[in-house]
C-alpha cells in the first residue's frame, strides 16, 4: 500500500522527484546551449569585419584554374591558443 500511495517519503514520491530533477538538470543545459549557440553566432558575424582574421602569414592558399584550396593554419593556431587563455582564465579553481 505504501508503494502506491501518496504520503510524503513513498516510492512514488521519490520516484517522481528524480523525474522532475532530471527535466531540471535538461532545462539548465540547454539554457547553457542557448548561450553557446548565440555566442558562436555573434563570434562568426563579429569574423568578417576583423580584416586580418584568415589572411596571417603562414595560412595556407592555393588557387588554380578549377581548384581553391585554403587551410588557416596560423589562425588556428592562435585562435586556440586564445581561446586556451580565456577558458584557463574562467575556469580557473
Amino acid at each position: 500500500m505504501a508503494r502506491f500511495g501518496g504520503s510524503p517519503g513513498t516510492f512514488l514520491d521519490s520516484r517522481w522527484s528524480s523525474k522532475l530533477m532530471a527535466v531540471n538538470d535538461i532545462g539548465k543545459w540547454l539554457i547553457v546551449f542557448g548561450v553557446i549557440l548565440v555566442i558562436l553566432g555573434a563570434a562568426f558575424i563579429l569574423a568578417g569585419k576583423i580584416p586580418w582574421l584568415g589572411k596571417l602569414p603562414g595560412d595556407i592558399y592555393i588557387q588554380r584554374r578549377n581548384f581553391t584550396f585554403f587551410f588557416p593554419l596560423t589562425t588556428s593556431i592562435l585562435l586556440s591558443v586564445v581561446l586556451s587563455l580565456l577558458l584557463s582564465l574562467f575556469f580557473r579553481r
